[in-house]
Order: C-alpha cells, then sequence, then structure tokens
C-alpha cells in the first residue's frame, strides 16, 4: 500500500509541477496558441483562394466552348 501512495504522491507532484511551470510561463504558450490560431487561418484564406481560382478558370473555360 505503501508504494501505491508513493506513486499517487509521485502523480501528484508532477502535476503541480507542470501546473506551475505554464502559470509562470503562460505567454508561451499563449505564444504557441496565437500562431497556431494564425496558421490555421491562414490555411483558410488560402483555401478559399484557390477555390476562387478554380471557380474562375472553369467559368473561363465555359466561356471558351460557347464562342
Amino acid at each position: 500500500m505503501e508504494f501505491v501512495w508513493s506513486v499517487v504522491t509521485f502523480i501528484g507532484q508532477a502535476v503541480e509541477a507542470i501546473f506551475g511551470y505554464v502559470e509562470h510561463h503562460h505567454w508561451i504558450f499563449a505564444f504557441l496558441a496565437g500562431g497556431y490560431v494564425f496558421y490555421l487561418h491562414d490555411r483558410s484564406v488560402h483555401a478559399r483562394f484557390d477555390a476562387l481560382d478554380r471557380r474562375i478558370d472553369e467559368i473561363r473555360k465555359r466561356l471558351a466552348i460557347e464562342y
């Protein structure tokens, strides 16, 4: 039982150390989260422009067939 308690204590101390690190270095995680949001937004914008380019190419092909 003493071994189980020492494992539980170790896990609790590890979690406390992680929370302490995050509390003192929260700006690092905010910077990473902000970068990830910017990355997702950038991908979204590029996907929209790619879709617009495909739509314009399709319209040009249709106009070329008609004339």
